[in-house]
């Protein structure tokens, strides 16, 4: 295996060794903190762009199966691991970690002292790093942010036939449990671009509608909140991570980003209705900002445990619900999969009435 580096934009360099593909990699450094469920992380959509770093210490124990992948097509940056598993044991492996890397054009590297990367982005906040095979003397300023939800979103409409509710799956970089949750509630999915208009998605006469996950900064979409706030207003709604920033922006709302996102399948929050904690799984590096919900138009309905922050609204008219964290999980608990059952059984109440403004 051959020597590499990461570079931080702030200059602390880490040695290891070279993993997946032969390429040089930039991107912002994030941390998961999941103890299990590598292959879902690295095919998960809201990564686009970032070079992840797993706190677990041994990566690949359990190898890649034919099953977990969360998009066809990974579109990290990079991986950074601590000890590289070679020999995985597991009756469902097909594949080992790297080669897994290897296939899907992905960058990584082993043998890094992860515990102090997680503890220097924990004290400077996120930044950028540079994965390379030399160190990097100079870190170039690239001021350009690429529209990542345009790059993971589906080119083309795909239809989902089943027996139960139709839902239109708003695709912003959508985890395809996402999509299997709905299925497995016997919904019947159609899932369009993030761009699809209001009067497009009325074409398609949905039950309800879901506004998915996906990467990068939300205010990204500005454009978009209009028709996001109509599609709402017409249809029972639920925005998962992604989906929940944007119904919120939609409506007046603010948000900003967090000095190093949660992401990870252990973070707990509090249901404010009943004050049960759940554990969930996270992965967003922004914040609904508290004081600019408007509590006369949505009730907050979930907060993060660790630092207070709004993990989930529910709008005081219309049948609107988001969550910051992912109900469906995959990787992580399925503390909180209610929330989807809840959100068809909401559309079958709903049925043929609509709570649209005249």
């Amino acid at each position: 295996m051959e020597l590499g580096y990461l570079t931080l934009e702030t200059g602390e360099v880490f040695e290891g060794v070279l993993i997946g593909a032969n390429k040089d990699s930039i991107g912002e450094v994030v941390f998961n903190t999941s103890m299990t469920g590598y292959q879902e992380i690295i095919t998960d959509p809201s990564y686009a762009g970032q070079l992840i770093t797993f706190c677990y210490p041994i990566i690949g124990s359990y190898g890649i199966n034919a099953m977990d992948d969360e998009c066809i097509s990974p579109s990290l940056a990079g991986v950074v691991i601590g000890d590289l598993c070679e020999t995985p044991s597991h009756y469902q492996s097909i594949n080992k970690f790297s080669e897994k890397l290897m296939q899907a054009g992905v960058p990584g590297i082993a043998g890094v002292d992860t515990r102090l990367l997680v503890k220097t982005i924990r004290s400077r906040g996120t930044v950028k790093g540079y994965l390379s095979k030399t160190k990097q003397q100079t870190f170039a300023e690239d001021k350009t942010i690429p529209f990542w939800v345009e790059k993971v979103s589906t080119k083309n409409i795909q239809y989902f036939n089943n027996e139960g509710p139709h839902v239109v799956l708003i695709d912003f970089g959508y985890k395809k449990s996402i999509l299997n949750a709905l299925l497995d509630e016997n919904c019947s999915v159609t899932i369009v671009p993030y761009n699809t208009s209001f009067e497009k998605i009325k074409a398609l006469k949905p039950d309800g509608v879901l506004l998915s996950n996906g990467p990068g900064d939300p205010m990204a979409l500005k454009q978009w909140f209009p028709e996001i706030k109509k599609i709402t207003q017409h249809y029972p709604t639920l925005g998962i991570c992604l989906g929940h920033q944007l119904i919120a922006l939609a409506y007046g709302a603010k948000t900003e980003k967090l000095a190093y996102g949660h992401r990870g399948g252990n973070h707990p929050v509090k249901e404010l209705a009943t004050g049960k904690v759940k554990i969930t799984a996270q992965n967003h590096g922004y914040v609904v900002v508290d004081e600019s919900i408007d509590t006369q138009v949505f009730q907050i309905t979930y907060r993060n445990v660790n630092d207070k922050s709004i993990e989930g609204l529910k709008h005081r008219r219309f049948p609107i619900q988001t969550v910051q964290f992912h109900p469906e999980a995959h990787p992580g608990p399925s503390d909180t999969q209610y929330i989807l059952e809840n959100f068809v059984y909401q559309i079958n109440s709903v049925g043929d009435k609509r709570y649209a403004i005249k």
